[in-house]
């Protein structure tokens, strides 16, 4: 099955081809002197059971580590000789791993990534010496105020959705998964029905999607496991706060958090997004000027929606000193009950709808930005419709639904609260 989406007055025309084994290729052709091959598995650490916790993050490691026809690190070396680029990363809810070549390079360089990422060697050796490696991560991060942070906040929105558990793992577990497990993992989540290949450069379409398909080498299909059925958290009834001291800090850090609509309920998450935007993004936003610009109450505040598959947070966070802390507090509820009593203005939509076009454009200029929105949406929802739209959507939108939005998910009487100490 194939289709092509044909938008009148937009940027973006990719085609979208769906294989009988699932699998699915976007193809775009844009006139650069260059292709990105971005390859989406729906798979991240939600997920994991507890058990194996961090073994998507890992895998990601160790697919790099040489199939039957290549060896550990030669990937990498034939493209650093051609001066292409490659990478991968690893979220709560995918996988992928891409790279950028010229045209005429295309051909060659994709069918080693595919065989890397479906049939991987993984061999014993490498896996013990990648362990230490991702240990090492682990310390890392915990030594990472912002991961701290950033871990205590999803701990505190989440506390029964996966996505309060790290990404990476913890050292107990890691220390103990085995290269067999590993192999199970990677035979059930790694299958066509739950991939998604994007490609996008100068090459005609249908070249790029008959070198994907003609480059495909799976040694094993397996039907893709179920994904756990999780069930949204209910919306705060109480100020739930999570108080501590971290030494390493500079100044005190404090973050409101209310559990909002995900990707499941993608319209309502729209007008959130342009809340976040008037709130607590840019130098003209309501916290800027009032809290840093005019009081000079914090050092740096930002709001944020956060839109995970399952459930999204929207967060206000500022840096700030300990002794502002309660004031900033009751200054962001503040501002938050104004926009539910009297809503934005008009000048308010029109500059976040402004932006937000401009933004869409910026970002679809190069062949990895695209790769990355058709694969990102598509890997998570099946489609890339509402990403094409999103910039007419947001225009759609008027001050009555941000009211409404800030109304009906941030209730000033319920949320989350973390406040990290500097002493």
């Amino acid at each position: 099955m194939t289709f092509t989406l044909v938008r009148p007055n937009c940027l973006h025309s990719p085609t979208i081809t769906t294989l009988p084994n699932g699998l699915t290729i976007i193809a775009e052709q844009i006139p650069v002197s260059a292709v990105n091959l971005n390859i989406w598995f729906n798979v991240g650490s939600a997920i994991e059971t507890d058990n194996i916790n961090g073994m998507a993050h890992f895998l990601e490691h160790m697919i790099f580590k040489g199939s039957h026809k290549l060896a550990s690190g030669e990937f990498e070396r034939l493209l650093e000789a051609k001066g292409a680029v490659t990478n991968a990363a690893t979220s709560q809810e995918y996988t992928h791993f891409y790279f950028t070549c010229t045209p005429e390079d295309f051909a060659e360089i994709l069918p080693l990534q595919l065989d890397l990422v479906l049939n991987p060697l993984l061999p014993s050796p490498e896996f013990d010496r990648e362990k230490m490696v991702v240990l090492e991560e682990i310390r890392r991060s915990h030594d990472n105020p912002r991961r701290r942070l950033s871990e205590r906040m999803m701990n505190n929105v989440f506390p029964n959705l996966p996505y309060h558990r790290p990404i990476l793992g913890t050292t107990e577990i890691i220390e103990n998964l085995t290269c067999k497990q590993m192999q199970s993992f990677h035979d059930s989540w790694y299958q066509p029905s739950g991939m998604t290949v994007v490609a996008v450069g100068n090459l005609p379409v249908e070249e790029l999607t008959e070198t994907i398909i003609n480059s495909l080498t799976i040694d094993k299909i397996n039907p893709q496991p179920e994904k756990i059925k999780y069930q949204s958290e209910l919306p705060f009834t109480e100020i739930i706060t999570d108080k501590y001291i971290d030494s390493s800090l500079q100044q005190s850090r404090l973050i409101l958090t209310w559990r909002v609509p995900g990707l499941e309920n993608f319209s309502e998450t729209l007008p959130l997004d342009v809340l976040a935007v008037i709130l607590g993004q840019g130098k003209l936003s309501r916290l800027f000027r009032d809290l840093r610009e005019n009081r000079h109450l914090v050092t740096r505040i930002s709001a944020n929606n956060i839109t995970n598959q399952i459930q999204g947070v929207f967060s206000i966070s500022a840096q700030l000193s300990k002794e502002n802390i309660s004031e900033v507090k009751d200054a962001i509820i503040n501002h938050l009950r104004k926009i539910q009593i009297n809503g934005i203005t008009q000048k308010e939509l029109n500059r976040v709808c402004q932006i937000v076009a401009n933004q869409f454009i910026f970002q679809s200029e190069k062949p990895s930005d695209r790769t990355n929105l058709y694969g990102y949406y598509y890997s998570q929802i099946n489609t890339i419709i509402p990403a094409l739209e999103y910039a007419e959507n947001i225009r759609r939108l008027t001050i009555e639904d941000i009211q409404k939005a800030a109304q009906k998910f941030l209730d000033l009487n319920a949320y989350g609260v973390v406040i990290a100490l500097d002493n």
